[in-house]
């Protein structure tokens, strides 16, 4: 027998014993693989057997369309696509054949068994990086705090600096936002959110000097530049945990608007300063000042 005859042989046989064992590869049966729930792998899409020459089976990638029984090209399995996942029990032993991604992921990331422990939580999110966060959101809930009492006092009809007060308003809400942002980001990544004690604020904010305008201007621009001195703190943290998404929030999500807060308490301050405010009241300078803010 030659050579070609002896290979069309050794298909045939192959092929026979594939759609002996395994009718759902034959093209004369319409039937659709039932899939089978992977929850932790989605790279292979579908396995099958060959028998290679010493009749062990082989275990080989081949991705196979839903509802379709005509296959594509072969794929790496490191290629991620949308096909569901298919897999078929050994021929031998019955057994499930998993990939090696698949027992690594189970073993890696186990599922908790209870429901008090996080699902979502991955082993980067540590509990220094949770306690910072708290942490964090304590301290832009004290700033809005201070805001909001800023926001008071030049609401009084004394005082009558309503453009100040709509800005601190403003800022206070801000804040509040900030800690909500952080709120919901410790929540999504499998962390509890922890609301500590709030410090009363200061409810005076006259200035012999400086006059009530400058002053609280200046005491907010002290506090932007604290809040970006615990973001930094934040960022160091989670980059110690080797935590990379959290570092990529924070920088994008807070460090950025947190350094456009300073520059524009920097500016304020810089512009009334220029604009001569000083005494008790402030002067003339603070009424156009507050006019502008108003406006």
């Amino acid at each position: 027998m030659s050579n070609s005859k002896k290979e069309k042989c050794k298909k045939f046989q192959e092929r026979k014993y594939l759609f002996s064992h395994f009718p759902q590869f034959s093209h004369s049966k319409r039937k659709v693989l039932q899939p089978i729930s992977l929850p932790y792998f989605a790279c292979m899409s579908g396995f099958r057997h060959i028998l290679s020459n010493s009749s062990r089976p082989i275990i080989t990638a081949k991705m196979v369309r839903s509802g379709d029984e005509r296959s594509t090209l072969r794929r790496s399995s490191r290629a991620l696509r949308s096909d569901k996942l298919y897999a078929i029990r050994d021929g031998n032993s019955g057994e499930l054949n998993l990939g090696e991604a698949i027992v690594e992921a189970t073993n890696t990331h186990p599922i908790p068994i209870n429901v008090h422990y996080s699902f979502a939580r991955a082993p980067h999110f540590k509990q220094t990086l949770e306690d910072a966060i708290n942490d964090q959101i304590n301290i832009e809930y004290n700033v809005s705090y201070i805001y909001h009492s800023m926001y008071a006092f030049f609401s009084r009809d004394n005082v009558a600096l309503d453009g100040f007060a709509q800005h601190f308003k403003k800022e206070s809400l801000e804040e509040r936002s900030h800690a909500e942002l952080l709120m919901d980001y410790q929540t999504k990544r499998g962390g509890k959110v922890s609301l500590q004690a709030i410090m009363p604020p200061q409810l005076e904010f006259e200035h012999a000097e400086k006059g009530c305008g400058l002053y609280a201007l200046e005491l907010a621009l002290s506090l932007e530049k604290l809040n970006y001195d615990k973001l930094l703190e934040l960022h160091k943290i989670a980059d110690e945990c080797g935590d990379a998404a959290a570092c990529d929030f924070i920088e994008g999500e807070l460090l950025k608007d947190q350094i456009d807060s300073v520059k524009e308490n920097a500016e304020m301050v810089a512009s009334l300063t220029r604009m001569g405010a000083d005494g008790p009241q402030g002067g003339l300078a603070t009424w156009h000042f507050d006019k502008m803010l108003k406006n």
